[in-house]
């Protein structure tokens, strides 16, 4: 039986327990991670697949011709079509990856960048992290 958060009906420590650093603790008590701008910490299957790929097919993407660069290319495409799948996006093209948080948010705002004309506005609010702050500034 497990006991859900009544206004997510998530179970928060089912959930805990897939993510190994939260095993540990600091001064004592469980550790509580906040920082998830700057760096999210990963489950076992995600360690799992990383050291996966890393023991056995650790190549460049749409690079190589050789048998590890196709194997890890057919990995990384059919991660595009699941994403896509689970974001119900019309296009697995649609599913661009990025290393990081602030890559993807420089991406969107370059992006859109190019499209806005003089008069037109970028609304942020003012609880937004640095990280969605400065590219739109950048911008301007």
């Amino acid at each position: 039986m497990t006991v859900a958060d009544n206004r997510t009906g998530m179970n928060m420590p089912e959930i805990r327990a897939h993510f190994p650093i939260l095993n540990e603790t600091v001064h004592g008590r469980p550790l509580v991670f906040l920082d998830s701008a700057a760096s999210s910490q990963k489950p076992d299957v995600v360690i799992e697949a990383m050291r996966d790929a890393a023991y056995h097919q650790y190549a460049n993407i749409h690079r190589g011709l050789h048998w590890m660069s196709e194997r890890t290319t057919e990995a990384y495409e059919r991660a595009r079509y699941d994403v896509a799948r689970l974001l119900n996006a019309p296009d697995h093209r649609e599913i661009v990856f990025t290393r990081n948080s602030t890559e993807a948010i420089n991406l969107v705002a370059h992006s859109f960048g190019s499209m806005l004309k003089p008069g037109q506005a970028v609304l942020i609010s003012e609880l937004e992290h640095h990280a969605n702050i400065v590219p739109w500034l950048m911008l301007r």
